[in-house]
């Protein structure tokens, strides 16, 4: 049975995202660490559609031997990923001397190494088929530095060059990856990540609309999309400017609460 896995599926843009792959007519496979989440989120899709089937897995991706238990999973029930959507992930700000090392460990783990091991294992399946699509959530941090939030930044730019290079790996055959960029968007993220800290400057766009815009571009055949004509203009400036003044500019648009 070809079925879509979702990672990051109990809440905004995992949960956008599966509303849009059901909608099509998509079975689901969805996965997160908060199962409760992944309950509203099927019962959401029971009024979309109510003709699908839609598999949960209440999975903690920080935890490198849940990876193997989730493909096997898969190869039980005989699923055919056909999509796979890297979704899940976390960031946190921070100053470098206080920094929570086992944290950014775990960071690590569900934004790099889980999307890695999902990637690599699924798409084996779908060039054996020739077939299938891969949306890898990155983010316009992946293109610039930012103190204080150095490990987020550094594993959406492992994310986009690893999602770039693999694309021209496969650009002969029928399987597409989209890596998509967003900028700041609606979701728990930002109670999450910020701790004592506040973006300046940045008015995010909501989670339904991030879906809607990377769920098209991965139809069409994408490698890399950039949500947002102000974010496209700022990741194209970057180009033109020293790193080290990129980094001063990124670092002014968060400060510290008081």
């Amino acid at each position: 049975m070809k079925v879509t896995l979702i990672t990051g599926a109990a809440s905004g843009l995992g949960r956008e995202l599966s509303y849009l792959f059901a909608r099509d007519g998509n079975h689901l496979l969805l996965i997160d660490i908060h199962i409760e989440g992944l309950k509203e989120t099927k019962q959401e899709i029971e009024k979309i559609n109510s003709f699908i089937h839609v598999d949960l897995l209440e999975v903690d991706l920080s935890d490198l031997n849940s990876y193997k238990k989730i493909y096997n999973y898969t190869e039980e029930k005989n699923y055919f990923i056909n999509n796979l959507v890297n979704c899940a992930g976390f960031g946190d700000c921070c100053d470098i001397n206080k920094m929570n090392i086992d944290k950014q460990l775990t960071m690590t783990n569900v934004n790099c190494n889980a999307l890695l091991y999902f990637t690599k294992v699924f798409l084996d399946k779908m060039l054996e088929k020739n077939e299938g699509h891969i949306i890898n959530i990155s983010s316009i941090a992946g293109f610039m530095p930012r103190p204080y939030m150095c490990t987020y930044h550094a594993c959406k730019s492992y994310v986009l060059l690893l999602g770039e290079a693999i694309s021209y790996e496969i650009r002969k055959t029928n399987v597409k990856l989209l890596t998509l960029c967003p900028g700041p968007f609606t979701s728990s993220f930002v109670k999450q990540a910020h701790n004592d800290y506040t973006f300046t400057k940045i008015k995010p766009v909501s989670a339904k609309t991030v879906a809607l815009y990377g769920y098209k571009k991965s139809q069409k055949g994408k490698k890399v999309a950039i949500v947002g004509f102000k974010n496209k203009l700022i990741i194209f400036a970057t180009r033109f400017f020293p790193r080290s003044l990129i980094t001063l500019i990124s670092a002014k648009n968060i400060r510290k609460n008081k």
